[in-house]
């Protein structure tokens, strides 16, 4: 008894593309053919393509099928390293699920670690802002972004603030410096409430700086950009001491965000 590729692939479970692909990687033997040049499958070539699929379904890719060899020999070290692996997939399943609830429930943005996506929740701000904080969870310690993110929700309103997520790209001079001026207290408590942000964004590598420069660029309008670099150089020109306004004030407004330099 002989069969077809399309027959063999019938009888086994699988595609005719899958067979032929199993030939071109070389895991299955080619087999004899009729004078009219059509293919015989024997009943071999039926048990390597069902040991191929299983394995395969297992958890095997085909190039450790590959490594097996084409002898029927029980492959026990080889599937004590796949249940090892598996059981740490499994493990990693098991907190993705657990994260994806969360993540449900709260209604948590899914680009932040679950710790800094739950103090997102109720702190509106701006998209730019938010974006630039995604970036410096990947440039800075974590812990110290956490605590940028929490004095933020802790600061009053701040008019300046909202001006500056509505400031268009082709203010005027006289408008940016304003607006620096007008942010300059906000950006001064900051400074000194926030001494661990100081040191790690004054201790950046090249690269990192790099990629909050470029971050900056890609989020705010030139405008905007240019408001920042005269805040910063005022906070440099102008070291004045701040009262530190009492803990526990909570007001979710927009912050304009902007890293002491």
């Amino acid at each position: 008894m002989a069969w077809s590729t399309r027959e063999l692939a019938d009888l086994a479970g699988t595609t005719v593309r899958a067979v032929r692909h199993y030939h071109d990687v070389g895991l299955l033997e080619e087999p004899r053919r009729r004078a009219n040049g059509y293919k015989q499958y024997r009943v071999a070539h039926l048990v390597r393509v069902l040991r191929i699929k299983r394995l395969a379904d297992l958890g095997f890719t085909l190039p450790q099928i590959a490594e097996l060899g084409g002898a029927d020999q029980h492959p026990r070290e080889a599937l004590r390293t796949l249940d090892r692996h598996l059981a740490q997939d499994l493990t990693r399943l098991q907190r993705a699920r657990v994260e994806v609830r969360r993540i449900l429930q709260q209604a948590a943005p899914t680009d932040l670690p679950p710790a800094l996506a739950a103090r997102f929740r109720d702190a509106d701000l701006s998209d730019a802002d938010r974006a630039l904080l995604v970036v410096l969870t990947r440039v800075l310690d974590f812990a110290v972004v956490t605590d940028f993110v929490d004095t933020l929700r802790a600061l009053p309103p701040s008019p300046a603030a909202t001006a500056f997520d509505q400031l268009p790209a082709d203010a005027d001079d006289a408008t940016r410096h304003e607006l620096a001026i007008r942010l300059l207290p906000r950006s001064r408590t900051l400074r000194v409430m926030l001494p661990r942000l100081r040191s790690a964004t004054t201790g950046l590598s090249a690269a990192a700086a790099r990629t909050l420069d470029e971050a900056v660029r890609d989020l705010y309008n030139p405008a905007q950009s240019d408001v920042l670099r005269r805040v910063g150089l005022l906070l440099r020109a102008r070291p004045d001491p701040v009262r530190i306004p009492q803990a526990g004030l909570t007001v979710p407004r927009r912050h304009g965000v902007c890293t002491p330099p």
